[in-house]
């Protein structure tokens, strides 16, 4: 398994290596990280704000969703392979502008077709985000924690369930569906100041080209990993798409009581975020079975702790930390296994991400549609989880094969 020096950290002594540089640098990515989380998951909470504003239906309002998912599996792959030449803090930067624009285009947007196209814009540039943010993050930390470094950039990404996504839901309930996106946009701006101002040039990070780039697509290990990704999350987004109507019909929790569900969940986010990060730093392979074993097992007590508020409120933390921890460790592996083209298959992580999003909300719905009730999500969800730990058992096993006939 090799792994490529434009992640390994720069020698003693240089700037990026100073404490405070590195952790307002670290910062600056979260934000991001933040922005794009919020952004991500706030619609959810408005699609009936937003249909009454546009004159359409709400399932008509909810492929905005939609639009910026195509958005993230569009932009990934292309801004990664096409800006592999372009210097990583300037990257970043444009990045982070393409996102503040398309969130503003949102909320200048007169009408349903305009806004469809301002979320898709918005969705473009995430996956390439994550993906570049997380190899400088590896390509600035200390030795031995390049998945914690990768784990913090990803930590503005679960803060977000806990307070972005609550606050910018707020504003727009009581504001217009509008003044979440403000919000947004505003965070947008705040990171493109931080990233300018507290990033350093990282001119030692080895830049590559489009061709090496899409190289990472002949690799079979990428493919492998990124497959985990969206089984074995797929099932935990199954879960977390009907999770509302979950605890009020099936656990008895009161509606308004909900939204501190969800920030318990992304409570769980977070503490998962950072104990995988431990993880893949101590047994990167280990680690991720270790991961995607506890998520299996918490969904398959889910299907029962969801008929008691308490249990089921304590298992939503469980689901949340046990998903969030594989994260920083299939990213980790993707930098590794994808040898010189780094950036695409880091990129690539989020893109499996969204294609998991996507698939388990259907998988959920066809299961609740065919009568076997709102619990039954969870059942399909451990299912999808053993399912994604035979893909990481494969994988495994071929690359230890590879690794003895290249002896």
């Amino acid at each position: 398994m090799s792994t490529s020096t434009s992640v390994r950290p720069e020698p003693a002594g240089v700037v990026a290596h100073h404490s405070s540089v590195r952790t307002l640098a670290m910062v600056a990515l979260a934000l991001g990280g933040f922005g794009i989380g919020t952004t991500e998951f706030v619609a959810m909470g408005l699609l009936p704000d937003m249909a009454a504003s546009l004159g359409i239906s709400e399932p008509t309002a909810g492929h905005v969703i939609s639009a910026y998912a195509l958005g993230v599996v569009v932009g990934a792959p292309l801004i990664a392979a096409l800006t592999a030449r372009v210097q990583r803090k300037t990257l970043l930067i444009a990045l982070m502008a393409a996102f503040t624009l398309g969130n503003a285009a949102t909320v200048l947007a007169p009408n349903y077709g305009v806004v469809m196209a301002a979320r898709f814009v918005a969705g473009l540039p995430h996956g390439a985000y994550f993906g570049v943010a997380a190899l400088v993050a590896a390509h600035l930390a200390e030795r031995g924690k390049r998945a914690k470094a990768v784990a913090l950039v990803m930590m503005g990404l679960s803060v977000a369930n806990v307070v972005g996504v609550p606050a910018a839901s707020w504003l727009g309930q009581n504001l217009g569906w509008r003044s979440a996106f403000v919000l947004v946009a505003g965070i947008g701006t705040v990171t493109l100041v931080a990233i300018w101002s507290w990033l350093p040039p990282l001119a030692a990070m080895r830049m590559t080209n489009p061709l090496t780039e899409l190289g990472a697509l002949r690799r079979p290990q990428v493919w492998m990993t990124l497959i985990i990704g969206m089984v074995g999350f797929g099932g935990m987004f199954a879960v977390y798409t009907y999770i509302s109507t979950t605890l009020t019909d099936v656990a008895g929790l009161s509606r308004s009581l909900v939204p501190l569900a969800l920030m318990i969940y992304g409570l769980g986010m977070v503490a998962g975020n950072l104990l995988g990060g431990r993880l893949a730093d101590r047994a990167l392979v280990p680690g991720l079975f270790v991961s995607m074993t506890a998520l299996g097992v918490l969904l398959a007590v889910f299907v029962i702790a969801s008929h008691n508020p308490y249990t089921a409120l304590v298992l939503v933390f469980g689901v949340g930390a046990a998903g969030a921890s594989m994260v920083p460790g299939l990213q980790t592996r993707l930098m590794d296994v994808a040898a010189d083209a780094q950036t695409l298959a880091a990129s690539l992580n989020h893109a499996a991400l969204n294609i998991a999003n996507a698939f388990g909300a259907w998988i959920g719905g066809v299961v609740i549609a065919a009568g076997y009730g709102y619990t039954a999500p969870a059942a399909v969800g451990a299912l999808l989880a053993v399912a994604g730990l035979v893909v990481l058992t494969v994988a495994v096993a071929m690359e230890r094969r590879s690794a003895r006939s290249s002896r």
